[in-house]
């Protein structure tokens, strides 16, 4: 006997769920301050379930905004092979919003340049980059918008540690190298999994990538696997990490770029100096017991 499902239980969790994602959205892009009174915002739509997300969300909070801002939708057809021409105009078309699609042919660049095998998002990226970049230009668009969401900052966190050693990101708000133009990331709170269950809800008509996403043992989804089993094993991981990119302290590290090791001495104001409180303070978030809390405390630094 099959379970009624109750239409009025659906609606109450997929509210619940708009809910989430729009104050953590809000709350991102205030914290950075992403958009200002006046903006014009191109999102990229790639026709994925994040970009798809993204410009809804932004739709949503538009709304009810207390500044003026724009958005226009911007798509990039790479001309790969069996590409839908006809999906992402339709459901733009459908919500009425502005938008642009960018025919260039990138996809036979990145598969004559790069040998089979070869992983093909770096020059993919780089090619779609300078496009985006050139047609903010010709819209007048003061803000990009791109889809890239909390798991997506930490993959590539991992990767810039793991294969680049460095400790780096994707940035929740970036100037673009000639300073022209400003890169936005409103779903850097953003869970992937609240997108996932909200691209079910939307129904999004979603459109795969044949080119950078399906290519077999890439490092990125290595990442991903690792952030998936330890969302499993060690519940709170993931959230941890995500929460240490936010507090640095630079004192603790050995970037002699970011604080002055060299001139430090007894009675110096270093201002970002955090002292020894690095060592104990959010101990008990991160302890199994009590008893293993008050054991490293006792051989904390006083």
């Amino acid at each position: 006997m099959k379970t009624q499902v109750d239409p009025r239980k659906v609606e109450f969790e997929e509210n619940k769920l708009v809910k989430k994602l729009c104050r953590l959205v809000g709350t991102a892009i205030n914290d950075f301050n992403m958009i200002e009174d006046g903006d014009k915002v191109m999102v990229c739509v790639s026709g994925g379930k994040d970009s798809y997300a993204m410009l809804d969300i932004l739709l949503k909070l538009r709304e009810r905004a207390p500044i003026e801002f724009s958005l226009v939708a911007v798509n990039l057809d790479q001309k790969q092979p069996g590409f839908p021409e006809d999906i992402l105009p339709n459901y733009l078309n459908q919500l009425q919003v502005p938008f642009h699609i960018e025919e260039q042919d990138t996809y036979s660049i990145v598969k004559r340049v790069i040998p089979d095998g070869k992983t093909t998002c770096g020059l993919c990226s780089r090619l779609r980059r300078g496009i985006l970049y050139r047609v903010a230009d010709e819209l007048g668009a003061t803000k990009i918008a791109l889809g890239h969401h909390r798991e997506d900052i930490l993959e590539t966190f991992l990767l810039n540690m793991f294969y680049g050693g460095q400790l780096k990101s994707m940035p929740p708000k970036l100037q673009s190298d000639d300073g022209r133009h400003i890169v936005i990331r409103p779903l850097a709170y953003v869970p992937e999994k609240y997108l996932e269950k909200y691209a079910v809800d939307q129904n999004f008509p979603i459109i795969p990538c044949n080119l950078c996403g399906s290519q077999p043992n890439l490092q990125r989804n290595a990442m991903k696997e690792l952030l998936k089993q330890w969302g499993k094993t060690n519940p709170g991981r993931v959230e941890s990490i995500f929460r240490a990119l936010t507090h640095v302290v630079p004192s603790h590290l050995m970037d002699a770029n970011l604080f002055n090791f060299k001139d430090l001495e007894i009675g110096t104001d270093t201002k970002i100096n955090f002292g020894d409180l690095a060592i104990d303070e959010g101990l008990e978030d991160v302890c199994a017991t009590d008893d293993e809390f008050k054991q490293i405390k006792m051989y904390s630094i006083p």
